[in-house]
Formats: C-alpha cells, structure tokens, sequence
C-alpha cells in the first residue's frame, strides 16, 4: 500500500505556499495550492467578510476565514485593497452569470425561461448592491464598468425569435436593463416580483384587452 508523503517533503516551489494554519488548540499545515487556487479561496473566504465588514475587513480576519497564515494572502495578493477589487471582480464576472443562465431549462415554456433569467438577473443585482453598499467610493469605482452582452441570455432569445418584435440581442440588453431599474432597491422602495417584471417586459403596461391587435 503507497505511503503518503508527507507535506514536508514536497518539492520547493510545486506549490504557492504550505503554510502553517491556527486553529484553536492546534497548529497544523495549509495545504499546498498552485497561486490561482490559492487566490481563488482567498477571494472566497473574503466575500462574506466584506459583505459584513466592507473595506473595514482586516487581512487578518481574510486569512482566519480562508483557514491560512496572514502573510499567505500577501503571496498573491499585493496588499488588501486588492483582495477587495477581487472581491468586487468575482461578483460582477460575466462568466457566474453566463454559469447561472445556462442552467435553464431550455425545455420550458417561454414566459417560465424569462422568469428563471429574471430571478437570477436579480440575485445578481441584489448581490452586486449588497456588496458594493459595504464599499466606501474609491472601490465602488472598480465596478462601474459597461453592460456586456450575455450570450447565453441572447440564446434565449433566439429561441423564441418569432415571438420578438426586436432581435435577441435588443431583448436581452432590454431584459437586464429592465430588470435592474425594476428590482434595485435604490431605484424603487417595493421592488417588483419576479412575475410581474416578467409580464411587464412581455405584455406592457396597456390591458391586454386594449391592445390593438394588428
């Protein structure tokens, strides 16, 4: 049966960093990460934290929440700040969006598909507002960054082009500025439901009845 090897005797530089992590009444050794996995539960660990804490979060709270000695974070890291601006990235990376929309049942009927890609357009608002609320100005700077299209959303659309009277690109673009204006809590004091945003951006504000229908 092979004998595991000890973490002491791996070899120098296969890994970012071993080092020692407190808990309490022992010390025993972090496991050893390439930079980007380490930076990555790093950023984990600390969203939490700046979400409770905002840029008051101390590095030290980061590296007892991340299971990691102090000095680890500044390994990959250059100093706080940017912990937080990864922070920031994570949150508003198109590729967790992309993620969370391509896990729609592309089976269902049209309106059920808009209400499952509204619900997560508005977690990602709230979380997004959540976040940066903790912020003081200088970071929420970091997130003022232009609209990109959403691929996956586009698809959506496509699907059901024949029912648009715009092409799938506008209705997306139209479906996540909608939703944002509909649901951010500084943009309206009684947020709308998912449901109703969902009617709103396909039906209007006019009664059906009152459509003309050519």
């Amino acid at each position: 049966m092979p004998i595991a090897t000890p973490p002491s005797s791996r070899a120098p530089g296969s890994a970012v960093d071993s080092d020692a992590t407190i808990a309490p009444g022992t010390r025993t050794r972090a496991a050893a990460l390439p930079p980007e996995a380490r930076r990555a539960a790093i950023v984990a660990a600390a969203l939490p934290l700046v979400l409770e804490h905002g840029d008051r979060v101390t590095s030290r709270q980061i590296a007892d929440a991340a299971g990691i000695a102090e000095g680890t974070i500044f390994r990959v890291f250059s100093d706080k700040d940017a912990v937080i601006a990864a922070v920031i990235d994570q949150a508003i990376d198109i590729d967790a969006l992309e993620h969370a929309l391509g896990g729609i049942d592309a089976t269902a009927p049209f309106d059920q598909q808009l209400g499952a890609a509204v619900e997560v357009l508005r977690q990602r608002v709230l979380h997004i507002w959540q976040l940066l609320s903790r912020l003081g100005p200088n970071h929420r700077e970091s997130a003022d960054r232009p609209m990109i299209d959403s691929p996956t959303l586009v698809a959506l659309f496509e699907r059901h082009a024949d029912q648009l009277r715009v092409d799938p690109k506008t209705a997306a673009r139209l479906l996540r500025a909608f939703t944002l204006t509909a649901v951010h809590p500084l943009l309206d004091d009684t947020p709308d439901s998912t449901n109703d945003v969902v009617q709103l951006f396909l039906h209007g504000v006019v009664a059906r009845s009152e459509v003309d229908p050519c």
